[in-house]
């Protein structure tokens, strides 16, 4: 008896250090349990006649999860779907235009020097930039203090001059928004325009960063060559060094910065293997620009097809249906092992909760994203844990039968029962990995958790059905033949030991 409470206290043990992993580790939600949002995303070809292929997809897909890490979103995913998707799924992130902005880009970075003779016009479309930030610094502040109106005074006609300056003529849109970026294009493609394409790209860089800067009013981002780089970059700064040509940095066909290269700089170019941008950044157009540097450039553009959001209300709804799901199932299960099998299935019923309990600890431990599809795994290997007690009592049931005594019945039914737990078992973890490694997405969540289950299912029928039948057993209150079967089964000539 010593020797079975012993058994059983090591069984005590698990389950509390079960329970308290469970209730001191954080638990990983997918999205359609968290709440978050998914962003569908089309890989396009360069050429509208070729199709993307396998490793084309693969190679956006690389640039894309090291954008998606950079960003700090937790239990983030990126999957491919079909020949030309790939699916985002960012859990707890309710505001997914962040994401949209920095994975929407190719982020194809140049440094490109101004061509000799453009100083003029150079300064006249900065001019003309700087006017129209003001004007939208002015509209942006007369709505933010006039939230009922939307006529801004003389926005119109300052729209309208800027247009002639840039020789776009009458601009036929009502809408300002729209005004506004297509006077910002005109005078960006401008401003392009006026730089000639050098050797040296975003495909140089090593690393980027961000830092605030001195006067702590904006952001300035910084970049680090790799040797090649750095080289070109010297030859480039040299170049220009002095003239009243800028150094422009461009991102994918955007000028975000334009920089005079000092005096000093004549002899050698600004060496050293690295550079800074400064834009008037703040901290988070910072941050967006070094997330896509740092990623690197896609190899094809991507479009963003579809943006779906998912509340955290909804996400707390699926979590109570699934719950609710389980815990009822589990309850009928008991109503059935407990009128079938007696006290067998009172023990059962325990070692389904340590089962359950163990599998929880281990989804927190490791840890496992649970999604629905996960859940409907967990509650499939719940069946799993049932049918192998099943298969342990029908034996024990039968050596009852044939009037051997109830020790040795429990003995011989886990022994006779062993090696068909073990095939059903087997061929279940085979159904899981092929899952998990040809499957995408939700399905590998629905193979982890199933092929999870599977293995504590085996330590549970195996170890605690047996310690926890042994345990009671070694009282003889509870040793009866009754307590399996009735008495109308049993052979007249049993014993109760």
């Amino acid at each position: 008896m010593a020797r079975q409470q012993g058994w059983f206290a090591l069984l005590l043990a698990l389950v509390i250090s079960a329970f308290l992993l469970c209730i001191n580790l954080p638990f990983q939600l997918g999205l359609d349990l968290r709440g978050g949002s998914q962003l569908t995303l089309e890989v396009q070809p360069i050429n509208i006649s070729e199709k993307v292929n396998s490793e084309q997809l693969e190679a956006v897909q690389l640039v894309l999860d090291r954008r998606v890490n950079g960003l700090g979103v937790a239990e983030s995913s990126l999957r491919t779907v079909g020949s030309n998707q790939l699916i985002l799924e960012l859990p707890g992130e309710q505001e997914p235009s962040r994401a949209a902005r920095v994975l929407g880009k190719t982020a194809l970075l140049e440094f490109r020097a101004q061509r000799a003779g453009t100083r003029i016009e150079m300064q006249r479309l900065q001019r003309l930039r700087s006017q129209l930030r003001g004007i939208v610094s002015y509209k942006e502040n007369f709505k933010s203090n006039n939230s009922e109106s939307t006529d801004l005074p003389n926005i119109q006609k300052q729209l309208q001059d800027l247009g002639a300056s840039l020789g776009v003529g009458q601009i036929a849109s009502s809408n300002e928004d729209e005004q506004i970026e297509l006077i910002r294009g005109k005078i960006n493609n401008e401003i392009v325009n006026l730089f000639e394409p050098s050797l040296l790209t975003g495909s140089d860089l090593v690393s980027a960063g961000r830092r605030q800067e001195q006067n702590l009013s904006s952001w300035e981002v910084t970049l680090a060559f790799n040797k090649d780089g750095g080289d070109k970059f010297a030859r480039l700064t040299k170049s220009i060094a002095g003239s009243d040509r800028l150094l422009g940095i461009v991102l994918d066909g955007e000028s975000i910065s334009e920089a005079s290269v000092g005096e000093q700089f004549k002899t050698v170019g600004i060496s050293g293997g690295s550079a800074t941008i400064s834009g008037n950044f703040n901290a988070e157009s910072a941050r967006e620009l070094e997330v896509q540097l740092r990623g690197g450039s896609l190899p094809l553009p991507v479009k963003i097809i579809q943006v779906r959001t998912i509340g955290p209300s909804l996400g707390a709804e699926n979590i109570r249906k699934s719950l609710f799901a389980a815990l009822f199932g589990l309850f009928l299960v008991a109503i059935f092992m407990i009128i079938f099998y007696r006290i067998a299935g009172v023990v059962a019923i325990l070692a389904l909760s340590f089962y359950s309990l163990f599998n929880i600890a281990v989804y927190a431990l490791i840890p496992v994203t649970l999604t629905l599809p996960g859940i409907a795994g967990f509650i499939l290997s719940i069946g799993m844990a049932v049918d192998a007690n099943v298969l342990i009592f029908e034996r024990v049931k039968d050596e009852l039968r044939r009037g051997n005594t109830l020790i040795r019945s429990i003995e011989t039914g886990f022994s006779q029962a062993f090696s068909s737990i073990i095939d059903g078992h087997i061929t279940t973890l085979i159904s899981c990995l092929s899952l998990f490694y040809l499957g995408t997405g939700f399905v590998k969540g629905f193979a982890a958790t199933l092929g999870l289950g599977v293995f504590m299912s085996l330590f549970t029928a195996l170890t605690c059905t047996r310690v926890l039948l042994r345990f009671l057993m070694s009282y003889k209150t509870l040793r009866k033949p009754t307590n399996f079967l009735p008495l109308q089964q049993l052979p007249k000539e049993i014993t109760i030991t």
